[in-house]
């Protein structure tokens, strides 16, 4: 949770010797399924080593932690008719707009929460990162959160049980994949919360959270500079007209479930045949578009 200083000697701003950190993560790992490499691409070493201040011993250790809860947990076979009820009321989803450099946003909406189901809401959060990150462009590897607290009182709030969950799974599982956060127009019941929750977080996600308040034109600049107002939607301060229609998410993430299906295929077969490589580690992976996998996992 504390900072950690860099290694000696080590410039995070020299390519060379960033090169070098990811080669030595690489070995350190060892040989890995079919699943496994995609997943470990050089984006994805670059990552886990930002996270852990470019520590490859920590890094390692992170990274294979990751690696083993991809194994049990499986989030590329998670598939939308699995996660569809949770999704109901539009209380997460991909935007189906972008911010000002074309990275995919997660908006979250929790007054919207319909069902108490802790597992259910856990494999609905992975769904959906998961999603966001196979649609993130070429050149990004970090999304957008715009999450909406209009209307939100505490008994709102997520028990404390799923809050630790979700930011052990964003943290350690999804490092450096955050560009930005917003929290809009957070009541000042919020703010207690957030004090409890902040003890889960790590400094540096804290500090890529922003309070905006529709109703504060200078915070608003803050949220506008990342979003144009003209893709923005409406319920958010901006001049967009649309909004979260299920049926029509649901088509689409239909689509996008065959996508992840078809390019993972080929692995799951391979490892499939092969399921016990390097030692007791099994396969893993992220769920991206091929022409994606070496940014974006």
């Amino acid at each position: 949770m504390f900072r950690r200083k860099h290694a000696p000697d080590f410039n995070s701003n020299d390519a060379e010797q960033r090169k070098a950190k990811i080669n030595e993560l690489k070995v350190a790992l060892g040989p890995l399924s079919a699943r496994g490499e995609k997943y470990c691409s050089e984006a994805c070493l670059k990552r886990y080593l930002e996270a852990r201040n470019w520590n490859v011993a920590k890094s390692r250790k992170m990274l294979e932690e990751s690696l083993k809860w991809r194994a049990a947990y499986r989030p590329e076979d998670i598939h939308w008719p699995d996660v569809s009820a949770e999704g109901e009321t539009g209380k997460m989803y991909r935007a189906s707009f972008r911010d000002r450099e074309g990275r995919t946003i997660v908006v979250m909406r929790p007054t919207k929460q319909n069902t108490s189901s802790h597992e259910g809401q856990i494999r609905f959060l992975v769904y959906t990162l998961e999603n966001a990150i196979l649609h993130l462009p070429e050149a990004q590897e970090k999304m957008v959160w715009l999450i909406d607290f209009t209307g939100w009182t505490m008994a709102h709030a997520s028990p404390i049980k799923t809050s630790r969950e979700t930011a052990n799974i964003l943290q350690n599982h999804y490092p450096e994949r955050l560009a930005i956060g917003f929290l809009f127009n957070a009541p000042k019941v919020f703010e207690a919360f957030f004090k409890v929750i902040k003890v889960f977080l790590d400094p540096k996600t804290i500090e890529k959270v922003n309070f905006v308040y529709q109703k504060d034109e200078e915070s608003m600049k803050v949220l506008h500079k990342y979003i144009d107002p003209e893709v923005l939607p409406v319920e958010f301060g901006g001049n967009n007209n649309v909004a979260y229609n299920h049926e029509e998410y649901s088509e689409l993430m239909m689509k996008d479930d065959i996508k992840t299906a078809n390019f993972w295929a080929d692995d799951a077969k391979t490892d499939h045949a092969n399921p016990a490589i390097n030692g007791t580690m099994v396969p893993e992976v992220k769920p991206q578009a091929s022409v994606l996998a070496a940014k974006a996992s």
